[in-house]
């Protein structure tokens, strides 16, 4: 009975269970390694000076308008003023051509959207439509003063940009006219299909019913672009940008692109600019600072060395580890064939394994030889 016991607990006669699988181990020369090495660096140190030459094409232009509109900046201090319109122009000369794609974007110093915190207080299930009274995790903007849900609700739907932007082209002494900017394409696709819904309505004011607005927007969730039932509500491409929240203290965000046609069919041109800015965002507040930029993009992005510079250090370095390694090489070398001559000269050849070879040889000290 006890010998039966044993046999069941034995495992199965099979290859994968006895271990008998065929295996390959890799087993790398020197040379191999130092050719992979070398391989990798040459790519990184190419890549890096591509990228760095593909940003130095980015054309980009930053008006920072903090000081400039210090006015309405000091009136938004006061949160009592949350109501009161303000605005403030700031004109501008581009000295040259923006040839291609011209985006837009706001560009904020200071606002840490990174604090963990913030970035948990939102409700994915009210944000993809599926029920927009679920606020539980959206502290602590989840309701309102007489305890309506709030929507959207949370710290980072709360704090959203919502300063007005546009841009005037001065065509002549007294001609200025509005550059076409579309407001359409700014998001990623997952952000535009998945993360972001509205609920299901045929009215979208009935959808969004028994719910009301953060405390500091203007207007609810429903009316942020009643012309365009496609960019409204949690659909709308500003409020998509402004949720995906930014991983340093210092970051733009997509606002507009430019419709190119009539006079900027080729991008924009050269000339007098005027930027007409309803004021509503608050900086000062926190030391903060925003700005305007108008830019180009290359086929590699935006106007940033970030990660031209991080291949060139990298391919540098492994650059440095390859003739590190082949030093430790060469100096193994040296050794391995002076044991050899040192044992032929005391033993004569093939009278040891290459084991006692090395041992005999490091114990002797023949290295100080």
């Amino acid at each position: 009975m006890e010998h039966q016991n044993l046999l069941s607990r034995l495992p199965d006669n099979t290859a994968m269970k006895q271990q008998k699988l065929p295996a390959h181990h890799l087993q790398f020369s020197a040379q191999k390694v130092l050719t992979i090495f070398f391989g990798t660096g040459l790519f990184c140190i190419f890549m890096g000076i591509i990228l760095i030459l593909s940003s130095r094409n980015v054309q980009e232009v930053e008006i920072n308008y903090t000081k400039t509109c210090a006015n309405c900046a000091e009136m938004r201090e006061n949160a009592l003023n949350f109501d009161k319109q303000c605005s403030c122009s700031i004109p501008f000369y581009l000295p040259y051509r923006m040839e291609g794609n011209v985006f837009m974007y706001y560009k904020l110093y200071g606002f840490y959207q990174n604090l963990y915190r913030y970035m948990l207080s939102r409700s994915h299930n009210q944000l993809m439509g599926k029920d927009v009274m679920d606020v539980q995790s959206c502290a602590p903007f989840e309701v309102s003063h007489n305890g309506t849900p709030i929507a959207p609700c949370g710290a980072i739907a709360n704090s959203m940009f919502n300063d007005t932007i546009i841009l005037l082209y001065q065509l002549n002494s007294s001609i200025h006219i509005k550059v076409p900017m579309l407001k359409s394409g700014l998001t990623w696709w997952t952000d535009n299909y998945v993360k972001f819904q509205n609920p299901y309505s045929s009215n979208l004011s009935n959808a969004f019913a028994g719910t009301t607005k953060p405390p500091n927007w203007q207007k609810h969730i429903h009316e942020l672009d009643t012309n365009d039932p496609g960019n409204n509500g949690f659909l709308n491409e500003d409020f998509i940008v402004w949720m995906r929240t930014a991983a340093f203290p210092t970051f733009k965000k997509l606002y507009s692109r430019l419709h190119r046609i009539h006079y900027f069919v080729a991008g924009l041109p050269s000339g007098n600019y005027t930027f007409n800015i309803s004021y509503n965002f608050p900086v000062t507040r926190f030391q903060g600072q925003k700005s305007v930029v108008l830019a180009t993009l290359t086929w590699s992005g935006s106007n940033s060395l970030f990660l031209g510079l991080t291949y060139t250090v990298t391919g540098a370095l492994v650059w440095l580890s390859t003739f590190v390694l082949m030093a430790i090489h060469l100096m193994m070398q040296k050794r391995k064939s002076r044991a050899k001559e040192w044992i032929t000269k005391s033993h004569g050849p093939g009278s040891l394994t290459r084991c006692e070879i090395m041992d005999r040889y490091f114990n002797k000290g023949a290295w100080t030889d």
